[in-house]
């Protein structure tokens, strides 16, 4: 039988909440209860309806240092020139927004238009629209991005760090300008939560880091006060237990308790009691034993990183005490993410990612971890996120002040930099080093268990990274409802580095964020890691054909610094066209030499891929082409460009069906490996000869693997 993850069910208790979700959308639109709360109507005692520093004491240390400017200028200068430049552009209403640059919302800002589609939002409630409705809305990432008001806080640091009003006056205009066109309730920008809930977030920063600045006047400042409060009610409201139950409801939550510690309103303890405890509970649930987070998309898993680092800050800097195990769950997110990230410090694409950031206190590209991982070492006090950052991180100053200055202990993680993510991935890796040799093979299910909405069919893929560069790739994620057809193609199984099965797909999408049917999942066979080698085998079965059910399994074995073997073996009956795919990444140069292809990376490494099988295959090189959709990699969110593709295919092969791949690290000219197939009596390629060294790799069908280097047994010693 298959490897499946089964549908979810809905119970008793998600039918009745869902239901009084919609009977207080109904209530709102009936009697206009929320299009008719004005500010004034939200109490602010005059106590804190004064501009002079609001949140001492409770706040960040880094946002309410009024030296603050001149410590990032200091220590960050290249990051505080970033912010300024991206100020300044802003200044002049260019927005770059996602993967997108310079867009343009007009003058005054229309925060209901998406310019990349030429759509507008309607301006009624916010239960009457359907945020997947491009024809209605256009995307609602676009809108919903600007409206994050993310860039008002870098208006606001550009402040802090030139002392300028004029930044200021942009931050406090364009939040005026936004409460009068969003009246509680009507619009699109009401209607996702997690978009209001970090909203909010970035209205608290701006709080923070104008509190000095003479357009901060206490009548600006009872007015975001209080357009905070709403807020919070509204997330408080409808919450996403059952609709997005992943980063939408953690990141509510912390929205929640921004406003529960920070906010006067009397519902605030109320609000950081239930943002607490859904965190809490929340932090067991979404990230895994192994520490991967349970939608299986490293974006996302960045995301919640995020989360919980200002969760844990902010609870510290409150003395709101936070379970022990909470902190042990974040620090295995970590490590997971630690394990997954190139040796280059570049974070993989696997599954969605949504080109955003909980809070950008620094200009960083979509992959670019290492603010993350320098507030990780601030919060947790480990080495090797210290060792990760790679020096000092201005979102560190920006949250903690002159105390990021401290000197901390820096070094790789212990132990060998090979592991095993049980819920869903195997990292091979010859080491620490920032020039490492890694292979990351995707061994987990098709998304979560819950919808596998921001799943990709990338069962067994695989990504490599010679000489710490990225090389063969994961194609990223395009779009989510701009385009069906892009969305479907990056999510597919023939845009990833595996095997297709008679030009189909495995897994069919029912629209932008679910698939039909019960998911496929992969079985891990089995693991091995040593100082000299590595080796794991899994396999699906989720081919399904006029002759019964296939199995593709896939093996893949590291000999350390020299080369990767990866064993494909279609199991099953009848005969079939295969296809074995790699997709590579922008600015890699393919050259053939016979069956062998050169890849080149921009860095002068890169790999030569050598197939070996028993059938003969034909190759194709492509890059960007149309019909059908081959060859392209999304970097972010928005926008694609195009990259090469590799794919050997072969025409009618019975099953069971075997190739071997061989890919070798290589710099320079270096002449492709001449290796020989070894074999059977039966005359079955069960492994590799190498001619310069007379290595011999030989697989069974079982498990075991023999490595034997001048007739002496490579024995696989821990």
């Amino acid at each position: 039988m298959p490897t499946l993850v089964p549908r979810r069910v809905p119970g008793p208790a998600e039918l009745l909440y869902r239901a009084r979700q919609e009977a207080g959308k109904l209530v709102e639109r009936t009697w206009g209860r929320a299009s008719t709360i004005a500010l004034r109507d939200v109490a602010v005692p005059p106590a804190v309806s004064t501009p002079a520093h609001p949140f001492t004491g409770r706040f960040f240390d880094g946002a309410m240092d009024p030296a603050i400017g001149g410590i990032v200028r200091a220590n960050c200068p290249d990051a505080a020139a970033a912010i300024l430049a991206r100020a300044d552009r802003l200044m002049a209403g260019q927005f770059d927004l996602l993967g997108y640059e310079s867009l343009s919302f007009g003058d005054p800002i229309d925060w209901h238009f998406d310019p990349v589609n030429g759509r507008r939002a309607p301006r009624t409630h916010w239960g009457t629209l359907d945020p997947l409705d491009t024809e209605t809305v256009g995307d609602s990432k676009v809108i919903w991005e600007l409206s994050r008001h993310q860039w008002l806080v870098t208006l606001a640091q550009a402040y802090r760090l030139t002392g300028d009003d004029r930044y200021a006056q942009r931050a406090a205009a364009t939040f005026r300008a936004w409460v009068n066109d969003n009246p509680p309730g009507i619009g699109l920008n009401w209607a996702s939560s997690i978009e209001v809930a970090f909203r909010l977030i970035a209205w608290c920063w701006t709080l923070a880091l104008l509190c000095d600045a003479p357009a901060m006047t206490p009548q600006l400042h009872q007015e975001l006060t209080a357009a905070s409060v709403l807020h919070a009610g509204h997330v408080a409201r409808y919450l996403s237990y059952y609709f997005s139950p992943n980063t939408h409801l953690t990141g509510e939550a912390l929205g929640l308790f921004y406003a529960g510690v920070l906010l006067p309103a009397g519902r605030a303890r109320r609000w950081r009691e239930l943002g607490r405890r859904i965190l809490i509970d929340q932090s067991e649930r979404q990230i895994q034993q192994d520490g991967v987070y349970f939608e299986h998309a490293t974006c996302y898993q960045r995301y919640t990183a995020e989360i919980y680092l200002h969760f844990l800050l902010l609870a510290r800097q409150n003395r709101i005490a936070i379970p022990a195990a909470v902190t042990a769950r974040v620090e295995r997110l970590l490590d997971s993410l630690l394990a997954l990230c190139r040796p280059d410090g570049g974070l993989p694409q696997i599954g969605d990612a949504d080109g955003g950031w909980l809070l950008p206190l620094a200009v960083r590209q979509p992959d670019d971890c290492r603010g993350v991982f320098g507030v990780a070492a601030a919060v947790l006090d480990r080495p090797e996120y210290e060792w990760m950052a790679d020096g000092p991180a201005a979102e560190t100053l920006w949250l903690l002040g002159s105390r990021a200055l401290a000197e901390r202990k820096h070094r790789p993680p212990a132990g060998q930099a090979s592991r095993l993510l049980t819920s869903g991935y195997a990292v091979l890796r010859d080491s620490w080093k920032r020039d490492a040799h890694q292979l990351v093979f995707d061994v987990g299910p098709l998304g979560c268990r819950v919808s596998g909405g921001h799943g990709h069919a990338d069962l067994l893929a695989i990504q490599v990274s010679p000489f710490g560069e990225p090389c063969i790739v994961d194609p990223g994620t395009g779009c989510y409802t701009r385009d069906l057809r892009w969305r479907n193609h990056f999510r597919s199984a023939a845009a990833h580095s595996t095997v297709i099965v008679d030009g189909r797909e495995y897994a069919t999408p029912a629209g932008p964020f679910s698939w039909k049917g019960p998911r496929p999942a992969v079985l891990l066979r089995h693991w091995h890691a040593t100082p000299r080698w590595d080796y794991v085998d899994a396999q699906h079965d989720a081919w399904q054909s006029g002759d019964g059910s296939l199995v593709h399994r896939r093996r893949v074995f590291f000999r350390k610094s020299s080369y990767w073997i990866v064993v494909d073996d279609l199991i099953g009956d009848g005969t079939h066209q295969v296809d074995v795919r790699f997709q590579f990444a922008p600015g890699v140069a393919l050259s053939p030499s016979g069956a062998s292809v050169r890849a080149r990376t921009p860095g002068d490494g890169g790999l030569w891929i050598v197939p070996v099988s028993s059938s003969r295959f034909s190759l194709r090189l492509s890059c960007g082409a149309d019909a059908p959709l081959e060859g392209w990699y999304s970097r972010d969110y928005g926008c694609w460009e195009p990259a090469p593709a590799l794919v050997y295919r072969a025409d009618r092969v019975s099953t069971p069906f075997r190739v071997l791949t061989l890919l070798v690290p290589t710099r320079g000219d270096a002449p492709p490996p001449v290796v020989s197939p070894v074999r059977d009596a039966s005359g079955v390629i069960t492994g590799l000869h190498f001619a310069d060294t007379g290595e011999r790799v030989v697989f069974d069908d079982v498990t075991h693997v023999s490595v034997v280097v001048r007739g002496t047994p490579l024995r696989p010693r821990s």
